[in-house]
């Protein structure tokens, strides 16, 4: 524990956002649509809402190395239209190695300006000056006010700074990209109050051992949350991914059991995903219940209604959950997908590869429906399945989807009867 002392700062400032200074009907208040910036990147301008809002905060977090700084980088230069500029302040980097990092990407150009600097009242000094197209602030932690005595990335510092960077870019217009750092649980250091302070909050989630990065938006004042990005890494940097479905069913096997291919919904975009499960006897006197992707305590409930509703006996087997490719689903549209993919590895018996599932299972083994069937189904079809196990009340109301079975079932047992081959 250390003690802090905080001086008296901030009285006196601007309104935050412009407007009248006295309180208006809100029949009197003038409405209209947000002037957006293109970025020409699709799917980060998708996850934003249909690109970036002029005079927003955006919050990017993530581990480190993970892709944050190549990501802005990126699509810095693409926000500046002639003779306009973007304001990169570094805070971690030297601009040589800036330099380096930009010619690996092929990034040459001249509207990019990089400044190194910490000091927050140097920053918008400088932000005057140039009257950038757009900021980038790299990173929220490192940076400090000569108003706090506190140090860099303690509470009240990073509280100030956000607050600050927030009022310039409500006064002027500019979108201001913060980076910030994470904890070791994942979530964004300092105050929670920092992501209250900012418009947009997007976490870039992944492996470094594999090729892929998820950017995902967990607040957005200006579009809808819990929508995804699918990029790549690659030589020349990040590459997004138009079609992550096709992307991330590219080495499934053929034929093999416990395999089964779920029509997810991330946000508005239909995801068609792997989902594997591997049962096999075990030698502890605790069955292991290892889920990577989903929810550990998911798994265990699933495992309870299909030992006491379909007479399964899997006291004694140790049961691996993993969806391929290091997605993180959340959604209970899984629930029918890992049911047969547990009960196609116990039975040893594969499931048809043209065949996809979704469906809520309930605690009393039925089958409950789930929302935009359509729009998941539209998706499969296109990727050529032609098969799919849905909940009977989404059958009731979906229209006929050319060249695809479409079964509905009401219990778990009639799920697996049809599904299994």
């Amino acid at each position: 524990m250390q003690e802090e002392r905080t001086p008296e700062v901030g009285k006196g400032r601007p309104r935050a956002v412009g407007g009248p200074s006295r309180p208006l009907p809100l029949t009197e208040i003038e409405s209209g649509l947000e002037s957006r910036l293109l970025t020409h990147v699709g799917e980060f301008d998708r996850i934003l809402g249909g690109g970036v809002v002029q005079g927003s905060v955006v919050l990017i977090g993530g581990d480190p190395g993970i892709g944050k700084t190549t990501l802005l980088l990126q699509i810095l230069p693409r926000l500046a239209q002639p003779p306009e500029r973007v304001l990169y302040v570094s805070g971690e980097e030297s601009p040589r190695q800036i330099k380096m990092r930009c010619e690996r990407l092929g990034i040459d150009s001249e509207a990019l300006l990089i400044y190194p600097e910490t000091n927050l009242e140097e920053i918008l000094k400088t932000t005057q000056t140039v009257a950038p197209a757009a900021l980038v602030v790299d990173s929220i932690q490192t940076t400090f006010t000569s108003l706090l005595t506190s140090a860099p990335g303690s509470i009240s510092q990073v509280q100030e700074v956000a607050a600050q960077l927030m009022f310039y870019a409500k006064r002027s217009g500019t979108p201001v990209f913060l980076i910030g750092h994470v904890t070791k649980d994942g979530a964004i250091a300092g105050p929670r109050t920092l992501e209250h302070i900012v418009d947009t909050v997007l976490y870039c989630e992944g492996e470094k051992s594999q090729a892929y990065r998820i950017l995902r938006a967990v607040k957005n004042r200006f579009g809808s949350t819990n929508e995804i990005g699918v990029f790549e890494m690659t030589d020349a940097g990040l590459k997004e991914v138009a079609n992550p479905s096709a992307w991330f069913l590219s080495e499934r096997p053929q034929k093999a059991t416990g395999s089964v291919v779920v029509a997810s919904l991330e946000g508005t975009r239909p995801i068609l995903i792997e989902l594997q499960a591997l049962v096999s006897p075990t030698s502890f006197p605790m069955p292991r219940r290892t889920a990577n992707g989903v929810d550990g305590n998911r798994i265990a409930l699933l495992v309870a209604v299909m030992e006491k509703r379909m007479g399964l006996n899997l006291s004694g087997q140790d049961i691996y959950v993993n969806v391929v490719g290091g997605l993180r689903i959340e959604e209970p549209a899984l629930d029918l997908g890992i049911v047969a993919a547990v009960t196609s590895s116990l039975r040893n018996r594969p499931i048809a590869p043209t065949t996809v599932v979704f469906g809520e299972v309930g605690l009393g083994g039925e089958v409950r429906a789930v929302g935009h069937s359509e729009i998941r189904l539209r998706e499969a079809a296109k990727l050529g399945f032609r098969r799919c196990l849905l909940p009977e009340r989404n059958l009731e109301k979906m229209p006929p989807i050319e060249s695809m079975e479409l079964i509905g079932v009401a219990e778990v047992g009639q799920a697996l009867d049809a599904v299994l081959t």
